[in-house]
């Protein structure tokens, strides 16, 4: 396959993909229904379902936009040969291959970043704020997103460094060494992500001692389940939004939950939702997830190495002979298809571990306050309670409340 091929299949990628995500968002917005489902009655009150109903089609006209530019963006620095251009500017200023490819990849990141930064900025202090959500200010926006931005960089570059070095090293078989480390690291993460990220961005600190401490423990104790570590984000520093979730592995095993949550829920919905999440740990989804993810990565890796060296993906992005950095952005982008169809199962595959952590808590008399608690959740975030078929399918991790809301009842039965 010649490089102007590939050239040709990058563009019908990124016009497909873009067309895809349009198309799917505007079945959802259509799917919209002006009248609830019967048993979705009474959730929202009519003046809450307008003010839902804006929220999201407010949200989706704005996602239009700023997809459109990102999309713009690319395929013109594609069509105007930027990316031969930049990497030849690269080139001629060190012949590493090590440095090359991090200072190519270093600069996409940071122009990526400051160009969706107006969109982030715009996304919480307009959208987010005139619907109640917004509680961050501009100083911890703005922290944040050095933060974020800074351990990105030093995160993805350590392991780009070490993803290069095993390619000079071993040649085609860098994808095996590549995949063990990004296999540990990701292991490791998963065990101390609460433990080493989340304090750089919030403050988390113990469940005090009390009734709810109390019916929590009495419920992991109940379902046998090992529980020393109840923590309390500081989730309103951000946002009203609510949620709990369940991280860690082994010794390092927490529940957090947002303190939001404890505003908004009762005591008896609160257990009933860390009674899905215990579900989820009994059910060993979260070690399954993972190694299913392990899996994706080898194998993406593996592919990876079979073209990265070939000319024609350089070829194709302006250059004259083949690149680590060109054929890995080469690849990302013609990858996407299978990243999005592998997404899409891995979406199917979650939906029923949830239905499952649903059951659990269910089966240990928690259906009924779970109902609950999943309502008040529902209404704290605008979610959208009838979603198209086909968008819920594509990108729903979770199924939508009413189906949730029906695998429940079936089973309290």
């Amino acid at each position: 396959m010649n490089s102007e091929t590939i050239y040709i299949i990058i563009l019908l990628f990124l016009c497909a993909d873009f067309i895809f995500e349009r198309f799917l968002e505007g079945l959802n917005i259509r799917a919209m229904s002006p009248v609830l489902p019967e048993k979705l009655k009474g959730i929202y009150d009519e003046k809450e379902y307008k003010r839902f109903q804006s929220y999201k089609k407010e949200n989706n006209r704005f996602g239009l936009i700023s997809s459109a530019f990102s999309f713009t963006v690319t395929v013109l620095f594609l069509a105007a040969g930027g990316f031969g251009l930049y990497n030849d500017w690269i080139v001629s200023r060190t012949d590493s291959i090590l440095w090359q490819t991090l200072f190519f990849m270093l600069g996409l990141s940071v122009v990526s970043t400051l160009l969706e930064m107006p969109f982030s900025w715009y996304a919480t202090f307009r959208i987010e704020e005139k619907y109640g959500f917004n509680k961050s200010t501009l100083n911890t926006w703005i922290t944040d997103a050095v933060k974020g931005v800074f351990l990105s960089l030093i995160i993805g570059g350590l392991i780009l460094s070490a993803v290069v070095g095993f390619y000079l090293w071993t040649g085609s078989r860098f994808w095996i060494y590549a995949w063990v480390l990004i296999s540990l690291f990701s292991i490791f993460m998963a065990m101390f992500y609460s433990r080493l990220i989340v304090p750089l961005f919030n403050k988390q600190s113990p469940l005090q001692a009390g009734s709810l401490r109390d019916k929590i423990e009495a419920f992991a104790s109940r379902t046998g389940f090992r529980l020393k570590n109840i923590y309390v984000i500081d989730g309103s520093k951000r946002s009203t939004k609510a949620n709990a979730y369940f991280t860690g592995l082994g010794a390092e095993k927490r529940i957090v939950l947002y303190d939001t949550l404890l505003q908004d829920l009762t005591e008896e919905e609160i257990v009933a939702v860390l009674a899905h999440e215990i579900g989820h740990y009994r059910k060993k989804h979260t070690l399954k997830f993972m190694s299913a993810s392990i899996l994706q990565t080898g194998f993406m890796l593996w592919l990876f190495s079979l073209l990265v060296n070939i000319q024609a993906f350089s070829e194709a992005l302006g250059s004259d002979r083949a690149y680590f950095q060109l054929g890995l952005v080469t690849f990302a982008i013609l990858y996407s298809p299978v990243s999005m169809l592998l997404g899409i199962c891995m979406n199917i595959w979650s939906r029923k571990n949830e239905y499952e952590a649903d059951a659990f808590a269910t089966r240990h008399n928690e259906g009924e306050a779970l109902v609950s608690g999943l309502k008040k959740i529902s209404v704290k975030s605008l979610s959208n309670l009838t979603p198209h078929p086909w968008y819920e399918f594509v990108y729903y991790s979770h199924p939508s409340l009413l189906k949730r809301i029906k695998a429940i009842e079936r089973t309290d039965r």
